[in-house]
């Protein structure tokens, strides 16, 4: 290979990773990520549901919040233990969360991955965020199931883990 000629493939491949890494950066999805239906189809039910959960204080955004889940969901939660169910995750949601919290998806962190005639699996990490005050102090990663029962999607499974202090 001459040398301007591997110059310039040099200058692609830095180029490209600029690129990645801007788009990462910039919690904007990558290009790969804007080809993939599945993967924008789990961001925006992602964005939907945590901004419902953000909301959550007023009564028909709870409930708005609520119906992303199926009655039989399983919540692991590292700290906080095991939820079996819909009515008791959103029990608890409603006495620890509404009014006190938001969580805030990390920029360039959602991941997503089919699961073969079932739904998707989303993986990342996000941040909570004080009403009082605004400071973003809490960060955790996270998995959630999501089932697609001809076209309609629900949570079946979320483990929250890995909390943390955000530095």
């Amino acid at each position: 290979m001459k040398k301007p000629t591997l110059l310039f493939a040099a200058l692609l491949v830095v180029t490209a990773l600029e690129a990645t890494a801007a788009s990462a950066a910039s919690g904007r999805p990558s290009a790969e990520q804007t080809a993939d239906p599945l993967f924008e189809t789990i961001s925006a039910l992602d964005a939907a549901v945590f901004d419902a959960f953000n909301h959550c204080s007023a009564s028909e955004q709870l409930q708005k919040h609520a119906s992303y889940f199926a009655p039989d969901v399983e919540f692991y939660h590292d700290t906080g233990g095991v939820t079996w169910s819909r009515q008791d995750m959103l029990a608890n949601t409603e006495k620890y969360v509404c009014g006190h919290f938001r969580r805030e998806l990390v920029p360039g962190t959602l991941k997503v991955f089919p699961v073969k005639d079932f739904g998707a699996i989303a993986q990342g990490t996000h941040r909570f965020c004080q009403f009082d005050g605004g400071k973003c102090e809490g960060l955790a990663d996270f998995a959630i199931v999501w089932s697609n029962q001809n076209g309609h999607w629900q949570i079946t499974r979320v483990l929250s883990y890995g909390h943390r202090a955000n530095k």
